[in-house]
């Protein structure tokens, strides 16, 4: 089943275009690093700030309001060209073990923010500046340390990855 969903992505004429182009796949590479830099860097502005490390004259609740809607549409654009680096070589990624390493990562950064906003931030007020309570700092050295193993699972594919 897998193998026939891989040879349907791998079939897609834009994911042709982006294996054999000699500039389509390092300017999508370029997009996606830009991309993630966003995602990682807003993120840490607020994982800096839950941990009482940086930030800490601002509420989390203003903080978030501010720099989340830039980390979603940078998320996107991470997703949009992650999805599109891919399609240029659905068998290689899908065998790789850092690329499955890095999508559990992914999804494991998800669960820590799912679990932040509707559990932790829900049993304590974070509408005032000042030190946070232990589950929300606990919770931004979590997505800290999630978002650098996604980086570096990231940068570890294009070394392990076979070009075909």
């Amino acid at each position: 089943m897998i193998d026939t969903i891989l040879d349907a992505i791998a079939a897609l004429p834009i994911g042709q275009y982006i294996a054999e182009d000699p500039v389509a796949f390092p300017w999508t590479e370029t997009a996606h690093v830009i991309c993630l830099v966003i995602v990682f860097g807003s993120i840490l502005l607020i994982d800096l700030r839950l941990m009482g490390l940086a930030s800490r004259d601002y509420s989390v609740n203003a903080l978030t309001r501010t720099i989340l809607p830039v980390t979603w549409v940078a998320f996107l654009g991470a997703a949009i060209t992650g999805a599109l680096l891919f399609s240029s070589n659905p068998h290689g990624y899908w065998g790789n073990f850092y690329f499955k390493a890095k999508m559990c990562l992914l999804l494991a950064a998800g669960v820590n923010m799912l679990v932040f906003h509707f559990v932790t931030q829900r049993r304590a007020p974070m509408d005032q500046p000042g030190v946070l309570p232990g589950g929300a700092r606990l919770a931004g050295f979590i997505s800290a340390v999630i978002w650098i193993a996604v980086i570096a699972c990231g940068r570890w594919i294009g070394f392990t990855m076979s070009p075909f």
